[in-house]
């Protein structure tokens, strides 16, 4: 029992610790290297510039400060603390191919954290940790193992395609689902909070319009489903080669249901686990997976801006006071069954895999010919490796599970969602893009009736391909490359990362700038704890880099060059020494690609990169996507990017397109090759 002295003096020990703590911050920043660049000025006390970046993806804020500043400058963060934005691409690249010289600032590992359950994933992991788990992970994102996913990647786009032509030749049947991940308690408010029922859309009929849960902190809010109309659907291999009669444009809001699409995909391909998220919907089934019930719940929680998340930043002692709800740690302890579930599932048949190969090789890469080499299977494998350098813990191995299964959905579905936008404002595109898939005819075999590829909990990527060659060649059509690559300039998932100092350094540039004493400057002199954003998608439309059009969609400005496997412009717009040394396309939409001390870029950009093209494929072959004119499109940035209706901020993350079947004929095929 603690005595009267002792309770006494603890609010004075409090008091003196924030006070101390505070002091020391603005030492630090009154003394720091940074106080001498240039940079806007702070537009509040305790949210300094901060108030005005929520909203930089619509504004155009960063391009206006790099204008007036220069591509390396100074902005303030919470308390006026100074942070340094870097546009300039000779120090961007030397910040981000040093990963472990600038990790990621504890307030960001601290929300990566909590929505992957955990800081032993490799989002949130670190120094030797990060670089033992990239190595055990990267056989599991090979080339060749990516491509064992793609019949997983057809199946589940083809069911989306069906469900989105059954909405086309019924229209009373057009409903919009909930997003997966979203808790009961969100929806159950939906009637409250929406000041507009669902109502008929004017430009359509046909059309119903949808409403969604107000939240403007909400990364991911849910879609209303309209309650007026019932229905079932039940077509799943519709035949996409005959010839129909155009239908009338449905209005479809298409984010939730690709999200649904995605997050089947990496549950199928990743971990054998059947989500059955697509089927939930277009069955009108309110439950949902036990799995995505937990995830629903760990994601509304991350996702809740709270101010003591911004005292943690500044008072870390805070940290140690976090407290977690009963919904939050049923949630978790859910997840944790769940991965424990699927591992004691595969362990038996992986072990014996191992065993068969133990004679020929010690590593836990093995025979890849026998060996499954499936994201589960590799960390199966990690979990009982004899060398300490090739083993993963319990903790580490279901913290990948939950980081897979998060980030392997949600950038995948943000990024297919925009790229329909991109067409959908762009129908000469999306003609002429439309004419190249459909010169590339879809094997006989994959147009009847039970030809969907298959795939089991036990045997999620099968080794052979029962039709050679096709995903290959969808995977290098020419202008549908061009297309996801230009989406992905102007609708980068992640718009800014942030890194931190680990000690004093000093960061080149390429342009040499004036500082505010007048003094001219070809370096800047960091010190720890100095925190640095780079603002990816400012640099993706960088005009030094993209010339004067940048901020256009303008598919053929990757035409003008030749590209390699990974995605390297040799001749291009953006070859170029003022362009970033991006992992894929010139571009840091997936990261650094020259890494010096730390490879922090995305280890499955070749999923995500297939996974887009063949639900292109799919989709647009067989459907055509406009938008109402009227409406403006705004990005909401919460982790990632995700579209808002500016006239309908209530109704939260959007994406409304009409959709209609297209018929058959060979006019596309004759604009494509003129």
């Amino acid at each position: 029992m603690l005595s009267l002295a002792t309770v006494l003096a603890l609010p004075l020990v409090l008091t003196l610790y924030f006070l101390w703590t505070f002091l020391l911050l603005l030492l630090r920043q009154a003394r720091s290297p940074l106080r001498h660049l240039p940079g806007p000025p702070s537009t509040s006390l305790f949210m300094g510039n901060l108030q005005e970046l929520h909203d930089q993806e619509n504004t155009g804020l960063v391009a206006r400060w790099t204008h007036s500043y220069g591509s390396a400058f100074v902005y303030r963060g919470f308390m006026g603390g100074r942070r340094l934005m870097l546009v300039d691409p000779v120090a961007v690249n030397y910040v981000m191919s040093r990963g472990y010289d600038y990790p990621k600032p504890d307030f960001v590992r601290d929300s990566l954290a909590s929505m992957a359950a955990g800081y032993e994933g490799l989002l949130t992991a670190d120094g030797e940790m990060h670089r033992k788990q990239r190595r055990i992970l990267n056989q599991a994102f090979s080339a060749a193992q990516v491509k064992s996913f793609t019949p997983i990647f057809w199946e589940k786009a083809i069911r989306l395609r069906d469900i989105w032509l059954d909405f086309t030749a019924s229209p009373t049947s057009f409903f919009t689902p909930a997003d997966p991940l979203t808790t009961q308690e969100a929806l159950d408010t939906l009637e409250d909070v929406d000041p507009e029922p669902a109502t008929t859309n004017t430009l359509s009929p046909s059309a119903l319009s949808t409403s969604f849960l107000p939240n403007p902190f909400a990364s991911f809010v849910p879609s209303k489903a309209s309650p007026t109309f019932s229905s079932t659907v039940t077509s799943r291999h519709a035949p996409s080669n005959t010839t129909q009669p155009s239908s009338a444009p449905c209005r479809l809001d298409v984010l939730p249901w690709l999200a649904r699409a995605t997050l089947d995909v990496i549950g199928a391909a990743g971990f054998g686990y059947a989500f059955n998220s697509l089927e939930a919907a277009a069955e009108r089934r309110e439950n949902e997976s036990e799995l995505a019930r937990a995830f629903a719940v760990i994601f509304a929680t991350a996702r809740k801006f709270r101010v003591m998340t911004v005292l943690q930043v500044w008072f870390p002692v805070l940290r140690n006071f976090r407290t977690e709800n009963a919904a939050m740690r049923q949630a978790t302890a859910t997840m944790r069954k769940i991965g424990l579930e699927l591992i004691e599932q595969r362990r038996e048949t992986v072990l014996s895999e191992t065993e068969k190969v133990a004679e020929k090789t010690a590593s836990i890469e093995g025979d890849k010919t026998v060996l499954g080499r499936d994201l589960l299977s590799v960390l199966i494998r990690s979990n009982v490796a004899e060398i300490p350098t090739q083993r993963m813990s319990l903790n580490e191995i279901l913290c990948q599970i939950s980081t897979f299964l998060a980030a392997g959905h949600e950038t995948s579905s943000s990024s297919l969602t925009w790229t329909l936008f991109a067409l959908a404002r762009n129908p000469a595109v999306q003609h002429k893009l439309r004419a190249e898939l459909r010169s590339l005819s879809i094997p006989p075999s994959l147009l009847s009736h039970d030809a969907s590829p298959t795939h089991s909990p036990s045997n999620p990527c099968p080794e052979a391909d029962p039709h050679p060659g096709f995903f290959e060649r969808i995977l290098q059509l020419p202008y549908l490359d061009a297309v996801v690559r230009e989406s992905l300039r102007l609708f980068a998932p992640i718009t800014t990362t942030m890194r931190v100092a680990s000690a004093d350094d000093v960061i080149p540039v390429g342009l040499p700038f004036v500082d505010r004493r007048g003094q001219t400057c070809e370096e800047i002199r960091v010190r720890p704890g100095d925190i640095i954003s780079i603002p990816i998608q400012a640099l993706n439309k960088n005009q030094d880099t993209w010339g004067a059009d940048a901020d256009v969609f303008r598919p053929e400005r990757w035409t003008q060059g030749r590209h390699d496997e990974e995605g390297e412009n040799r001749n291009g717009a953006c070859g170029r020494r003022t362009a970033v040394q991006g992992l894929w396309g010139n571009m840091m939409t997936f990261g650094g690609g020259n890494p010096v001390n730390g490879n922090r870029s995305c280890i499955g950009y070749r999923f995500a990169l297939s996974e887009i093209k063949i639900f292109l494929y799919v989709l647009v072959r067989d459907l055509e996507f406009t938008i109402d004119p009227a409406i403006e499109i705004e990005k909401k940035v919460n982790v990632l990017t995700r579209p808002c209706v500016k006239s309908e901020p209530h109704r939260g993350n959007q994406m409304p397109l009409y959709i209609r079947r297209v018929p058959t004929d060979t006019t596309h095929e004759d604009v494509y090759h003129h």
